[in-house]
């Protein structure tokens, strides 16, 4: 119970400054929002490549858990490789970060899994206070899009 309050409050304390700023809409859609933070030109760049702009960029409401440059570069280069001359594996993955709906921090921790764009299911978890989907660690909740909410994750997640 008492890691669950610490991982709570720790959610809380990033999600203060951006639910205020939710109410807003801030104006820019998810893709403005990650092409705006050069941490993120990795996945905007691999968004573009699959044609996936124009739908994250769209009036739908949904949740992206966006893996940072430095967790793209986790990943074997060869599987990167077959990503960018694969167009439908591409889009498989990218889809699969996405969760319709806007998805709080808060709601995360209470969800055990969520239904993908992909149609796979993430699953959620804490360990050691620490928020997760799937294996990733999500280090920033709650930053704000137009269109949504965008959840920072140190791992990029692949469908099985």
């Amino acid at each position: 119970m008492k890691k669950r309050l610490i991982v709570i409050g720790m959610i809380a304390a990033l999600a203060i400054p951006a639910a205020a700023a939710s109410a807003s809409g801030g104006g820019k859609n998810i893709v403005q929002v990650a092409a705006s933070n050069k941490q993120f030109s990795t996945l905007v760049s691999l968004v573009k490549k699959a044609g996936l702009a124009k739908a994250l960029s769209g009036s739908t409401k949904l949740t992206v858990f966006a893996p940072t440059n430095a967790a793209f570069a986790k990943v074997p280069k060869a599987t990167l490789a077959k990503l960018a001359t694969h167009r439908a594996l591409l889009v498989k993955v990218l889809t699969y970060h996405v969760v319709p709906g806007v998805v709080p921090a808060g709601r995360v921790l209470k969800l055990k899994s969520a239904k993908t764009l992909e149609g796979s299911r993430v699953h959620f978890s804490t360990r050691g206070g620490r928020a997760y989907v799937n294996q990733a660690q999500i280090v920033k909740t709650n930053i704000p899009a137009s269109n949504g909410l965008i959840h920072v994750i140190d791992a990029v997640l692949i469908p099985r």
